[in-house]
């Protein structure tokens, strides 16, 4: 403390020096003695306030934004200063509002930096500056030193083929120390849905049955479930406990940081299935005020996400400039949710799981989302992503030391929820969106931009191609003679009952919300004999489940495939998606809220492109490519995933294999609490019609 202080007082007389609007002096000049005595009172008064001031502060602004938190770190140290110069005697401290940010910032970075630097060579001092800054003052009592404990991060989005690349190149190189020191790392393939909602609910809770997508249409209570809102991971969460009569994998001593669920852990930070719950305990920004209550820790982060945001201006505009394709838009908000994503998230959750390691946890859950919201917009691969990895690789190395002062051994687990596919868009490619293919099948009005688009295709093509196009284009054009006013609906009618389009990744989910019942395939030919021939034939569409009353369900391929899903194999219209294709497809047919339509794009394995038909030139929810392998790195002294020449498929199997490795050293879990199976209480969140968009996964 006399150290810091001491470089605190020295810094503030450099400060004073360099900067103009920054006083330590009365008007007529001090001596130096003098004028090191008043920045000695300056940083003593500022080093209080920032211990037992600033945490009142983060506690009051709980229900701020984590975003606008960490940009309000900045100016709430600002003022902090300011009080701490208003209370020197004698009025020789002064700064005018900007200047203090400027010094408040500097003071903190320093004075952090300075504690870090004595504490590093003294196991014990570096001890306790870890539980002060995690929040900790002691490790729990008692803790089974004897029983080791179990860390399961999960780097969302990056697919086994993206880490052994990583790996390669040198851009992990924590993880290939491990690999050298004998981990194994397992590759798993996701179910048809590969998206966080159904991975992390499989993994986490054992169930992820009935999540036909990341956001899908329930006719039996016209709601639209979406698995990164509050409500929608309320329910889920609380039918895969009903289901499985188990609370979840973290039940014993666990705690959950940064998920989409709890896992049954009593222990929760930044866990979006308690985010809709009321009372101080269960606010999901409660993670954050362990971490911003240190002031140095709030600057750094607040200044690491304007750093990221900047980064992403420039990441942006460089690929403009050189005509980088495929290119989505990412301005707007967008740098800010990627700084969140990249910066505040990271930060929060890595410090909670050091926390939970200090304090002796059983098992600690903890998801980091960087890659997956980079990849999205940037590509699984590049020069974006490639920074995105190795910044992940220090945040896993911290984690590692950090254990190594933890009250009992723990063993780290990596593993990934999917992977990402590369592409472009489905409407970059193809002029327009799922939604206005679906309507034009229908027979419904589209923007006049498909119209100009499809007419003049129709003028400058001879009708040579493949009768699957020529159909696809015949059921485009069917919709583009009907006259329609300025708004695009058509003259003179009233809207019809309009179909529910949903997007997933490259997976679209087709509802019709007027049919209460799953619709057959020839109950939609009789309705819009063109729709489904529209979407099997077009080049960008890879297959089509729909029901059928004569074969019970059939997947509809290109060229007039069709194949019922019974006598389904990993060839005919599914072979391009490999291995486990089929089978995917036959547990999503018998979800109950399984859509009237389900939509796969296409796959090129030549190139790994599928086109999403969202916004995203990196996309995961379907099949195709590199987002159904995910990876599982455990290290040697676990029991292996899976036997010799065996698979391991689906994320319920994982949470089998999670749940046996923390059954080898600590026992069974707790039963099921009550807690846990109490219904949710939320309203449905949206009914139909839905005008607006619906929110971008993550975390994704």
């Amino acid at each position: 403390m006399a150290v810091v202080w001491a470089v605190s007082t020295l810094t503030l007389l450099v400060l004073a020096g360099l900067l103009p609007d920054f006083q330590l002096q009365s008007a007529d000049g001090d001596s130096f003695t003098r004028t090191a005595l008043t920045a000695a009172w300056a940083a003593g008064a500022f080093g209080l306030l920032g211990a037992l001031v600033w945490p009142l502060i983060v506690r009051a602004l709980l229900l701020v934004p984590a975003l606008v938190l960490g940009l309000l770190g900045f100016f709430l140290n600002g003022s902090l200063l300011l009080v701490a110069l208003w209370l020197i005697p004698d009025g020789r401290g002064a700064a005018n509002p900007e200047t203090a940010v400027v010094v408040a910032a500097v003071m903190s970075a320093v004075a952090s930096a300075t504690s870090t630097a004595l504490a590093v060579r003294d196991d014990d001092a570096y001890r306790r500056r870890l539980y002060r800054l995690t929040g900790r003052t002691r490790p729990r009592d008692p803790v089974d030193t004897s029983v080791p404990g179990t860390v399961f991060l999960q780097l969302d989005g990056v697919g086994h083929h993206v880490l052994r690349g990583a790996v390669a190149d040198g851009l992990m190189p924590t993880v290939a120390g491990w690999l050298d020191a004998g981990h194994r790392l397992t590759p798993w393939r996701t179910d048809w849905s590969s998206q966080t909602g159904a991975s992390q609910l499989g993994i986490l809770h054992g169930s992820n049955e009935d999540v036909p997508a990341f956001r899908w249409y329930e006719k039996d209570t016209g709601r639209i479930m979406v698995s990164n809102r509050p409500a929608s991971a309320v329910e889920l969460q609380r039918r895969a406990v009903l289901r499985t009569g188990d609370a979840g994998l973290l039940t014993l001593d666990g705690a959950s940081r940064g998920n989409l669920f709890s896992g049954g852990a009593d222990q929760l930070a930044l866990v979006l299935s308690v985010a809709a719950r009321r009372g101080p305990r269960n606010r999901s920004r409660v993670g954050y005020f362990t971490y911003f209550s240190d002031p140095a820790n709030a600057v750094r982060t607040a200044g690491s996400l304007v750093a990221e945001c900047v980064r992403e201006v420039v990441q942006s505009t460089r690929a403009r400039l050189r005509r980088e394709t495929p290119r989505v838009s990412r301005g707007g908000t967008y740098p800010f949710v990627r700084a969140f994503a990249t910066v505040v998230e990271r930060d929060v959750v890595v410090s909670a799981v050091m926390g939970d390691m200090l304090a002796g946890r059983t098992a600690v859950y903890a998801d980091l989302v960087a890659y997956d919201e980079v990849a999205h917009h940037s590509g699984p691969h590049g020069r974006d992503t490639d920074q995105v990895l190795g910044r992940l690789d220090r945040s896993i190395a911290l984690i590692a030391r950090v254990a190594e002062h933890a009250p009992r051994p723990y063993r780290i687990v990596l593993l990934s929820d999917h992977g990402q596919s590369p592409g472009e868009t489905f409407e970059s490619a193809y002029g327009l969106t799922l939604k206005e293919l679906v309507r034009a099948g229908c027979g419904l009005p589209v923007p006049r931009r498909v119209r100009r688009r499809y007419r003049g295709q129709a003028r400058t093509e001879s009708g040579g191609g493949s009768e699957a196009r020529d159909a696809a284009r015949d059921a485009l054009r069917s919709a583009l003679h009907r006259p329609v006013d300025e708004r695009g609906e058509t003259a003179g009618e009233l809207p019809p009952s309009e179909p529910v389009v949903l997007a997933s990744g490259n997976l679209g989910l087709v509802s019709f919300p007027d049919v209460p019942h799953r619709m057959t395939r020839e109950e939609i030919d009789r309705r819009h004999p063109a729709l489904l021939r529209a979407l099997a034939h077009h080049p960008g569409v890879g297959f089509v489940l729909v029901a059928s009353a004569e074969h019970g369900s059939v997947v509809l391929g290109r060229d007039g495939a069709e194949v019922p899903v019974a006598d389904l194999a990993d060839d005919g219209p599914l072979a391009v998606f490999g291995p486990g294709a089929a089978r995917a497809v036959r547990r999503t047919d018998r979800f109950p809220h399984v859509a009237d339509i389900m939509v796969n794009s296409m796959y090129d394995p030549a190139t790994g492109r599928v086109h999403a038909f969202e916004e995203q030139i990196g996309s995961h929810g379907g099949l195709g490519g590199e987002q159904s392998r995910a990876f599982l790195l455990s290290p040697p002294d676990l029991s292996p995933p899976v036997g010799p020449g065996e698979e391991l498929v689906g994320a319920e199997q994982v949470h089998r294999v999670l749940r046996r490795w923390l059954r080898e050293s600590s026992g069974p879990q707790v039963p099921l609490g009550p807690l846990e199976t109490s219904p949710s209480t939320d309203a449905p969140e949206s009914l139909l019609p839905v005008d607006g968009p619906v929110a971008p996964d993550k975390k994704h």
